[in-house]
């Protein structure tokens, strides 16, 4: 895991400081190749984002002295020419400096554990304390048994680190595919051992976090099973009557006028679709704002069929998940909790599509109306766009964001309910088929997949793709946190 991904700015993780004080919006993008240098609009500041505790792990090396070893006169796998007090130092550097990146608090046990006595002693503590997860690092083959009951007894998600030549082939596979665990026996995988602490970081980070469901005449909240997600009812007649009291002011003009400077092309879309679009954006954010939500999904379609009740907010969804927001189309739940998901893992924005199949180059194709244009991270640089009206309504201004052809990406999928599952595969982009001979939505691409010989074996609808192979990561994740991937 890359430090600058998570790093921290005045006590905010990257992506708290980035949700409390960007100035977002879209982009004056240049015109040509993938990726294209992004700089931000002149948008409204964020409020700050609802603070949240941050994610505690408990942790403990698990080692008997070497002086004892030596004494002995025997010291099994790794041997007697490892250190393992010197080791437990270089590692505890490390996991300060990681746990400053992650915003979070990893409490590692000054002394190690070496007898029964003391693993009892954890385990109690960690009973008592309910971390969100573990952090065990064993430095001798001998003392495995001390890491197999802990796990086993506090049923918490643990993250294991065993160094090359301490663990045998029969201590890793009783791990390897274990439900709540993420073993990593590799050498000295530190960067292994970030991505575990996010996962967990993520996993409290959703459990604590607030979606509005822009839709309907109801207000209610409802807990996502399993994940703990609050999901916050909005009637969708506040949207409505939000956009109704944004007047075209200089900062909605300077977002309009970016969307359009920004575009490749403008094809259907008027100078005032542009700027509806443009409002779109600030009477989401205000809506996120005044609910101190972390994301949004909204029920869009009704609002843009006759007579129309509102514009296509598909602009307004691509400027928040430029930004790092997740937002979703027609209140799909389960993918925007995965749009939640894939950004805070990963820090890239998702695209929520529909799915179709090339048949005849067995391909996978996905198309929607909106996506991000940071396709590379919120932080990064952001794809061309082209200005289109809605596909399916006739009207209003979306986005056709290219795809870069080649590029990697991660096609997912969270199932919510008591046993959760998550559809997980991955691809290569082939192609963004020409509108004007193609049908379907703005924003489409044509993937090959790796993990059918059949395309249209994929599995899902509004299955959430994006750039690069987190594939092996995202069913670790699954794995931690006790979520059946499926392929």
């Amino acid at each position: 895991m890359k430090a600058e991904m998570n790093g921290t700015k005045n006590g905010l993780s990257r992506r708290d400081f980035v949700k409390a004080s960007a100035a977002v919006g879209a982009a004056a993008v240049s015109l040509s190749g993938c990726s294209a240098n992004l700089t931000g609009a002149g948008g409204v500041l964020a409020a700050p984002a609802r603070k949240k505790a941050a994610a505690t792990v408990r942790g403990a090396f698990i080692y008997p002295p070497t002086e004892s070893l030596r004494k002995a006169g025997y010291y099994s796998w790794p041997g007697s020419t490892f250190n393992a007090e010197g080791r437990q130092q270089e590692y505890m550097r490390r996991l300060s400096q990681m746990e400053a990146r992650l915003g979070m608090k990893i409490l590692m046990d000054e002394q190690p554990l070496d007898d029964g006595e003391s693993v009892t002693r954890f385990i109690n503590d960690v009973k008592a304390s309910k971390p969100d997860g573990l952090l065990l690092i064993p430095f001798k083959k001998g003392h495995w048994g001390h890491v197999t009951r802990i796990v086993d007894e506090t049923q918490t998600p643990s993250v294991v680190l065993a160094t090359l030549g301490i663990l045998l082939v029969d201590h890793i596979n009783q791990f390897h595919e274990k439900q709540g665990v993420y073993l990593i026996n590799s050498m000295d995988n530190l960067d292994a051992v970030e991505e575990g602490m996010n996962m967990i970081r993520t996993a409290r980070w959703m459990k604590e976090a607030v979606l509005a469901d822009i839709r309907g005449a109801e207000t209610k909240e409802t807990k996502v099973p399993h994940l703990g997600t609050t999901v916050r009812t909005i009637p969708g007649q506040r949207f409505i009557e939000e956009f109704n009291r944004t007047q075209a002011t200089e900062q909605v003009k300077a977002l309009a006028d970016r969307y359009r400077r920004g575009a490749k092309k403008v094809i259907q879309p008027s100078r005032t679709d542009i700027l509806d679009a443009a409002r779109t954006y600030f009477v989401l954010r205000r809506i996120i704002e005044q609910e101190k939500v972390d994301a949004v999904m909204m029920d869009c379609l009704p609002g843009l069929q006759l007579p129309h009740r509102h514009p296509p907010p598909c602009m307004g969804f691509m400027s928040l998940r430029d930004e790092g927001i997740a937002a979703g189309c027609q209140s799909d739940l389960n993918a925007t909790l995965t749009l939640m998901l894939v950004q805070e893992l990963f820090d890239k924005p998702g695209f929520q599509q529909n799915a179709s199949m090339e048949t005849e180059k067995n391909h996978y194709f996905g198309a929607h109306c909106t996506c991000a244009s940071k396709l590379s991270g919120t932080s990064g640089l952001s794809e061309p766009y082209i200005l289109m009206n809605h596909a399916e309504a006739g009207w209003g201004c979306v986005p056709r964001v290219l795809w870069c052809q080649g590029q990697q990406v991660t096609m997912a999928q969270y199932l919510s309910g008591q046993s959760p599952q998550m559809y997980v595969y991955s691809g290569r982009v082939v192609d963004c088929p020409d509108i004007t001979r193609a049908g379907g939505c703005r924003t489409n691409v044509e993937i090959i997949i790796n993990e059918v010989e059949d395309a249209c074996d994929v599995k899902g609808m509004h299955q959430v793709i994006f750039y690069g192979d987190y594939a092996k990561q995202l069913k670790t994740f699954c794995r931690l946190c006790s979520i059946e991937a499926v392929i």
